[in-house]
């Protein structure tokens, strides 16, 4: 009734059960490294739009920078119709170091802010995960 052939010989069971742990070893690796080639790609990729944003960015701020320049000889070239051009140079370089100074504090202090709130939140969560 039954024509199924049970093979009881124990050698060839644990032939074919070594077999199946072997096969699921190298597949096993085979996916992590897949895994892993996966990740790298991944990150490449990332990298690579990160680079161009960068590189937009800076190419942006230097014309910009440029520009900047020219508008401060215009600004210094407006300023000799009343006054020597030395003392109009004086006065537009006066003018932009307190504007950058003014800028570098509110930097500044929101800076500091940023790091004291960090150290706040770090010095609650050690508290926290000691209790």
């Amino acid at each position: 009734m039954n024509n199924k052939v049970v093979n009881k010989d124990p050698s060839t069971q644990r032939e074919s059960f070594t077999e199946l742990l072997g096969q699921l070893a190298a597949n096993a690796a085979g996916i992590f490294h897949d895994e892993i080639e996966l990740v790298i790609q991944g990150i490449h990729e990332k990298v690579q739009v990160v680079r161009s944003g960068v590189l937009t960015v800076a190419t942006g701020a230097v014309i910009s920078f440029a520009g900047f320049l020219s508008l401060c000889a215009a600004l210094i070239i407006a300023l000799t119709s009343h006054m020597t051009p030395v003392i109009a140079s004086l006065v537009a370089g006066a003018a932009l170091a307190l504007i950058g100074i003014v800028i570098v504090a509110i930097g500044y202090k929101q800076l500091k802010k940023s790091i004291l709130k960090t150290k706040k939140n770090s010095a609650i969560t050690l508290k926290e995960d000691k209790e």
